[in-house]
Parts: structure tokens; sequence; C-alpha cells
């Protein structure tokens, strides 16, 4: 067993996956994240919303090691890990997405989720360019666990097609293969259904709640409301950088703090969909 598996052995499973504490940054005299906190087990679905400006982003750059909190503390499974680089956290089990997308759209489908197993990946200069059978095998392994992250997302038979030949739809959820392809416990996911129509969004949807469902912790940024209420076990709200409000999907859209900050005129939509959908599980 190697040392990354005897870890994840030792990690007490009821303990969070995530936990952020007091986290605050500062751009010149903007006071842009200030004092947040929150926590995330696995298996459970965290949203982060909030106007435009709320700092939300730039709180995901701090918790995906992008930017370096001027206070506060994160933790992975119990470590402290502040100051740690995206490459570091991935090792640990951390990945992300980017609102825009950061696709390379000259390779194929399936040569994009491969890039995302150099954690795995054992071999190095000199045996790749002697391509010893130690790095047949490594390629052979790194394929099949990258057919294995497309089938999860629904790409599997577009694997050998150029990726900038994918719809925009489609584009998202291989930057999720990607993502997957890291092998994480915590998925940080900004904006994954952003610009997606109602079919695209309803597959992200799905996907997103299946990922969860397999134990992997989640945290989301996303501005599709009927999305977040549907999916999240729990809502953070940020507003000017600060916690405005945290709670279950059903206290939030009632908190006439959020109502007034971020759902305004949407907030009745919100509520009668999600109330709706309760009657409906009701009555299955």
């Amino acid at each position: 067993m190697n040392a990354i598996a005897s870890l994840a052995v030792a990690r007490n499973p009821e303990a969070p996956r995530l936990q952020v504490e007091g986290l605050s940054i500062r751009f010149g005299g903007l006071a842009a994240v200030q004092d947040v906190s929150f926590h995330v087990h696995a298996g459970e679905v965290l949203a982060v919303i909030g106007p435009n400006g709320a700092g939300k982003t730039t709180l995901f750059n701090m918790v995906s090691g992008v930017y370096r909190p001027d206070a506060g503390h994160l933790r992975l499974h119990g470590e402290d890990v502040n100051g740690r680089r995206p490459f570091e956290l991935a090792r640990r089990g951390m990945s992300r997405t980017f609102q825009n997308l950061q696709v390379f759209f000259r390779l194929t489908v399936l040569e994009n989720v491969m890039i995302g197993r150099a954690r795995w990946e054992k071999t190095h200069v000199l045996s790749d360019l002697l391509m010893l059978p130690s790095v047949r095998r490594q390629n052979a392994a790194t394929r099949e666990a990258a057919l294995r992250c497309l089938t999860r997302v629904g790409l599997a038979e577009d694997a050998e097609r150029i990726a900038g030949n994918l719809s925009y739809g489609a584009l998202k959820r291989l930057e999720i293969a990607r993502a997957l392809a890291t092998e994480p416990e915590v998925l940080l996911l900004d904006e994954p259904a952003a610009g997606c129509n109602a079919v695209e969004t309803a597959e992200i949807d799905r996907l997103v709640r299946a990922i969860a469902d397999s134990g992997t912790a989640i945290v989301l940024i996303e501005h599709d409301m009927k999305m977040v209420m549907r999916i999240s076990d729990r809502i953070l709200v940020l507003d000017q950088g600060r916690v405005l409000a945290t709670g279950l999907p059903a206290d939030i859209r009632r908190d006439p703090r959020v109502v007034a900050a971020y759902l305004g005129t949407h907030a009745d939509e919100v509520q009668t969909r999600s109330t709706a959908s309760e009657a409906n599980h009701a009555a299955d």
C-alpha cells in the first residue's frame, strides 16, 4: 500500500474533508474576503452563492492555492495546508474547475483527461525517453483511467474527437472529467453550468449529484438558483466578502437577508419551484 493510500485509510471518515476557518484577503485597500469559515464532508454538496463581486471566486482561489490568504486556516483532512500550491493540494486530494473553460482545444478529448492523471504517474524523464516497459504500462493505465472518467461524464464515445469540436455543454463536462482524473476527495466546481442551456444544465446537475453520492466532497459556485436548490445539501451565502447566511436550502430561500441581498425578484420563482419539488417527492 502506497503512502497516499495509507493516509486515506487512516483518515477519520466522520471528520470534514475540508475545513475553512476565518479566511481573509485584501487587495490594496479592498477587503475582498473577510473572515469566511465553512466545512464540507464526504458525499456533501456545499453551494456558495452571492451577487457578483461577493468574493466567491476569490474564496475559491484561496482554497485552491492560487491566492495565499492574509489570515485564516485551510485544513484538508485535518492537515493545515495554508500556502500549499495547487499541484500540492492536488496530490493531497483536492481538484477544481474554472469558470472559464481551460480545455486544450487541439488535443483529443481523451488526451485532455489523461493530462489530469499526472498525480498518479510514477515514471521519469529517462524512462520516458527510452520508452521502457514501465512507461508503456503506465500509459496504458493512464488511458484506461481517463476512459473511466469519460464514461462517468457521458463522453466515452467522443474520446478520440478533437476537444474543440465538442458542444459547449460537453466541454463543461470534459473539464469535470479532467478534474475527476486526479481522483479528488474534495472537488471545487466554479460555475459548472454557466452558459449552458436547460438540457446541458440538467446533465451537469445529475452529474454533480452523482459525483457527490459516490463519496466526493463538493464545493460549488453557481448562479443557477434552481440547480443550487435541487442538488445542494447546504448553502453558504456571501455578500461583500462576508458570510451573510449558511444553512439548508429550505432555510436559505426563506431568509429575508438573502432575499434582499441576492435572490430578490427571483425568490418567489425559486420558492414556488422548490415547494412544488418537495410536494412531488412527498407524493413519491
